[in-house]
């Protein structure tokens, strides 16, 4: 049950997990754009007004150990990708033999509030925000793609989070394509 598995191949599908909020990554940017949005830490959340914008962007992080040891102890998952600090780009090529890479489509799911927030209020390009935040999708597990409807059932049953197929290992070296960057354009 060592994961990364050796047998991780092109077509193995890539299932996101949706993440709680910013996982505590990407601060020093978050921080950068609440001084330049004209809000403070105290004023009400943008899009929860039950809640101060401080407390919102401190929602504790998503722990996956419940949702995830049951597809690995059936066999399920070839590979794991926490989404933490480096996004996607970074952090999915460790879990991937040198000599695949994938794709990641980002409208399979819809972009949080929060992250919508960041973008919007700091700015930041999507390939930008795909390099720094999780943007909803705190873990990324790997599965054969046999396996997939057997994978989601598994994961789902033991609750949140959602569970969505985002994207598809590839014969492509260590690369990490970001499709459909569009959705993530907030104005």
């Amino acid at each position: 049950m060592i994961l990364p598995r050796a047998d991780i191949a092109a077509g193995d599908v890539l299932l996101g997990l949706s993440s709680s909020g910013l996982h505590s990554n990407g601060f020093s940017l978050v921080r950068k754009i609440v001084s330049i949005s004209g809000l403070s830490y105290t004023d009400p959340c943008p899009w929860n007004d039950d809640l101060t914008l401080g407390r919102a962007l401190l929602e504790p992080t998503q722990i996956y150990v419940k949702q995830v040891l049951p597809a690995v102890e059936a066999s399920l998952i070839k590979g794991m990708a926490h989404i933490t600090g480096g996004g996607f780009v970074e952090n999915i090529p460790r879990v991937l033999p040198k000599t695949l890479g994938c794709y990641i489509d980002v409208s399979t799911w819809n972009l949080p509030p929060v992250f919508r927030f960041l973008s919007k209020h700091g700015n930041v390009d999507p390939l930008e925000m795909a390099r720094t935040f999780n943007n909803g999708i705190g873990m990324i597990v790997i599965v054969d793609r046999t396996k997939v409807d057997a994978a989601i059932q598994v994961l789902r049953a033991a609750g949140p989070p959602k569970v969505y197929n985002i994207g598809e290992v590839t014969p492509r070296s260590s690369e990490v394509e970001m499709r459909s960057l569009h959705a993530w354009t907030v104005e």
